[in-house]
């Protein structure tokens, strides 16, 4: 390797723009911790209303105590509905609807909703009954299931269980996984 040489000028030039310059005595550099202030997490608002879509649902027909259900997102091949009424996805969660007031079953579902994406659930299992008990003979929480599903937007695709799983009286759920799970 070839040193370089420099004249008397490059070296001046240098010196006077470097300015004063100490020599090191220790190697080492003793780090003293800043006192910084303790980190906080910042309240998040929720807004409940965020996860649904409009509620534009005066086209859904009113369910029979029997009748079965069935619901596709737009968008997603029938072959996903097809492995759902089969069960191949599995069940992750389950809530029990039974017996609640329309009002206090929709604070119910929101919550069951938002705590199984937030854990990572692919498919989820709701019963919500046959409303063989409701006047009329009319099934609410059926009904209102039916709407309060098509309206969120993590609810990919949802159908009628299996006879052994509740039958018409109960609905497996297919929710869009969580960001932090993959997709």
């Amino acid at each position: 390797m070839v040193k370089k040489t420099f004249c008397c000028k490059d070296s001046d030039l240098f010196r006077s723009t470097i300015g004063e310059v100490k020599a090191v005595k220790n190697n080492k550099l003793l780090i003293e911790p800043a006192n910084k202030p303790k980190p906080y997490p910042q309240t998040q608002f929720q807004n409940n209303n965020s996860h649904f879509l409009d509620p534009n649902h005066s086209e859904i027909e009113k369910l029979e105590q029997e009748d079965s259900v069935c619901f596709i997102a737009p968008g997603l091949q029938k072959n996903v509905l097809k492995k759902l009424i089969k069960g191949v996805f599995g069940l992750d969660a389950s809530i029990d609807l039974h017996g609640l007031t329309s009002r206090e079953a929709n604070i119910q579902l929101s919550r069951f909703l938002q705590s199984s994406i937030e854990t990572g659930c692919r498919c989820i299992h709701i019963i919500h009954g046959k409303g063989y008990r409701s006047a009329n003979k009319q099934p609410i929480l059926k009904n209102d299931i039916n709407v309060w599903l098509r309206q969120y937007k993590e609810v990919l695709a949802f159908c009628s269980s299996p006879q052994k799983k509740g039958g018409t009286g109960a609905v497996f759920v297919l929710l869009k996984l969580s960001e932090k799970y993959g997709e």
